[in-house]
């Protein structure tokens, strides 16, 4: 929870403020006290340039340097949304753990056992990289989501799938 100069660890949370941002609020109250909290404060209107290159080192530069780990609140829109694939791509960019937390409102598939994510991030929870985890069980035990966070830094760089496009628009 503290990186080796007794700090708290700096969290980025990427979420559709549309639909989800009760849960980036609840999430920041949950564990404040534990790690630092950066949002993307929505990036869509603080960059005002359609410019991908641009928009993206705005991303990393402004909001992913200097965190250690990217949580991703999966709403039922999630999967469509450019800066969210963005702010995943630059996360894996830069090496950093990233953890997929589902929404409730986000509906489980249970003969798939799957649900609506975005690509990238299914890539990569494919792959072993990503560490997912169903929201009850973090809000129930706020405890539990630093064990994930960390286990979502030590995941292994090599898992890595960063391959995908860019995605050019919005498509939910």
């Amino acid at each position: 929870m503290y990186n080796l100069y007794g700090q708290k660890r700096k969290v980025f949370i990427s979420y559709h403020h549309a639909g989800d941002q009760w849960y980036c609020n609840t999430l920041g109250e949950l564990i404040t006290d534990v790690f630092d909290i950066a949002t993307d404060r929505s990036i869509d209107r603080a960059i005002d340039s359609d410019n991908p290159e641009y928009v993206m080192r705005r991303i990393r530069e402004n909001h992913i340097s200097g965190t250690s780990c990217t949580i991703v609140l999966v709403g039922p829109e999630t999967y469509g949304r450019k800066y969210i694939d963005w702010e995943i791509k630059a996360t894996l960019d830069k090496q950093h753990g990233l953890l997929g937390i589902n929404l409730p409102e986000n509906p489980i598939n249970h003969q798939l056992n799957s649900c609506s994510k975005p690509p990238r991030l299914q890539d990569n929870i494919d792959n072993g990289y990503v560490v997912w985890e169903q929201w009850n069980n973090v809000f129930m035990d706020p405890s539990y989501l630093k064990e994930l966070i960390e286990r979502a830094i030590a995941q292994p760089k090599r898992l890595i799938n960063n391959t995908r496009m860019m995605m050019t628009r919005n498509t939910s």
